[in-house]
Parts: structure tokens; C-alpha cells; sequence
């Protein structure tokens, strides 16, 4: 029995899943990309994108031994109230099934076993960031296939190298959590004040954002009402 408390969202309420990596790095930076409508281009972002043009290639599907591959696969989950594209989606054929772990296909014999890999330029990230937006891709299958996926793959272009991302409760819960957090964002349609950090000078929209202006600004609002507590008066 489903839970009477769960959402699901309708059509017009989506966004977009791969904006949950821009919240999980800053809502500010999500509020500006997807409310605003605001987006600038660095050497990273356009390195990245090259990297995923290559990936989401729908017309290079393949099967590999006992792998199929499927680019640029359609992404939609009523539970998140997202809907976006897996870079890459791997099924594995396996030989023993367990209830709800493995799926069949068409035109292919056995039974696959669902991965989601997600393809990112540089180095593995300190933040959380790249982790959720592959297991939000992961739920969003579930939901489309009706089957349990543990585990996906993170594909960094730097080192040239997978990272296995395991599907834990504690990360579930983190996309769940932030994917709330945007819907109510939008719902408001109010952009956040900065929270300056270390993470501003990896941003493509720092010159958009102006972070040191908007913590300036709210600095002079604590310097007046404090000077309002102390009774200073203007001449």
C-alpha cells in the first residue's frame, strides 16, 4: 500500500533533474539557472557539455557481451516532479534474478539488471553534488521500470575513470530532501541571498551572482539595525 502522504507531482509542476547537482552546490546558483532563467559558460561548462554530446548519442546504442548500453535515455519520476535524461543507462543480463532487480527487454533474452552512469569532466567532487543527481536519475528509473537499482557508475573525464555510488538510505534521503527544497523554491519564485564560500570562485555564474556585493548589503543591514539598538540617531 503507498503511503497516503506521498506527492506526486503533474505535469506542469517538473523540473528538471539534472538541476539538483546546482542545489546541492548552492540554492542560489539553482534559483538563478532555473528561476531566473540566468546562465553563463566557463571552460568547465563548456567542457562539459562536449563530454556529454558524446555520451547522449541516442543513435549509438550498443550490446556488449552481456552489457547493453542505451544513451540519452528519457528520464520522468511523478514522485520527484522531475524529468530530464540518463547520460548513459547500462543493463547488465545476469543469471540468477532476485523479485524486482532485473527487468527483461525487448528482443534480448534474460534478464538485465539497471545501471544509470552519469559522465563529469574533472575529478571526483568533495560535495555530494554529482552523487545525488545520479541517484536521482536511479529513483526516476525505479519508477519507470519498476525495479530496484542499487548502484550506478560516475564517469570523471580528468581520470578517466568510474566511481561506484552506492544507493544508500542517507543519499535517498539527501535527493529527496533537496528535490522538496526546489519545488518549494519555485513555488515562491524568490531567488536566495548569497552565502559566500570557497565554492564561488568554481561557479559560472559568479559575475551574475555577485556574491560579495549581496553579503555586503546584508551587512550594512545588521550595521543599521544595530546602530538603531545602541540609540544612535542621525544629525
Amino acid at each position: 500500500m503507498k503511503n497516503k502522504m506521498e506527492r506526486f507531482y503533474s505535469d506542469e509542476d517538473y523540473l528538471l533533474l539534472s538541476g539538483i547537482q546546482h542545489m546541492a552546490f548552492c540554492e542560489r546558483q539553482w534559483a538563478l539557472i532555473h528561476i531566473e532563467q540566468a546562465w553563463a559558460e566557463n571552460v568547465r561548462t563548456i567542457e562539459g557539455k562536449y563530454l556529454h554530446e558524446r555520451a547522449d548519442d541516442s543513435f549509438e546504442d550498443e550490446t556488449r557481451k552481456d552489457i547493453r548500453v542505451v544513451r540519452a535515455m528519457p528520464l520522468l519520476s511523478h514522485k520527484l516532479g522531475f524529468r530530464g535524461v540518463a547520460d548513459v543507462v547500462e543493463f547488465h543480463r545476469i543469471e540468477e534474478v532476485s523479485e524486482g532487480v532485473a527487468i527483461r527487454l525487448k528482443s534480448r533474452k534474460g534478464w538485465w539488471r539497471p545501471y544509470p552512469v552519469e559522465y563529469k569532466r574533472g575529478r571526483p567532487k568533495r560535495d555530494d553534488r554529482d552523487a545525488v543527481q545520479l541517484c536521482a536519475q536511479a529513483m526516476a528509473l525505479e519508477e519507470m521500470l519498476t525495479v530496484a537499482i542499487d548502484s550506478g557508475f560516475l564517469y570523471y573525464g580528468q581520470i578517466r575513470r568510474r566511481e561506484h555510488i552506492v544507493f544508500d538510505k542517507a543519499l535517498r534521503d539527501r535527493v529527496d530532501e533537496l528535490s522538496k527544497k526546489m519545488h518549494e523554491m519555485m513555488d515562491k519564485g524568490k531567488t536566495p541571498k548569497a552565502a559566500k564560500g570557497k565554492h564561488c570562485s568554481l561557479c559560472s555564474l559568479k559575475e551574475i551572482c555577485q556574491p560579495k556585493l549581496t553579503i555586503r548589503h546584508r551587512s550594512v543591514e545588521k550595521y543599521l539595525a544595530r546602530m538603531v539598538d545602541l540609540g544612535v540617531k542621525d544629525y
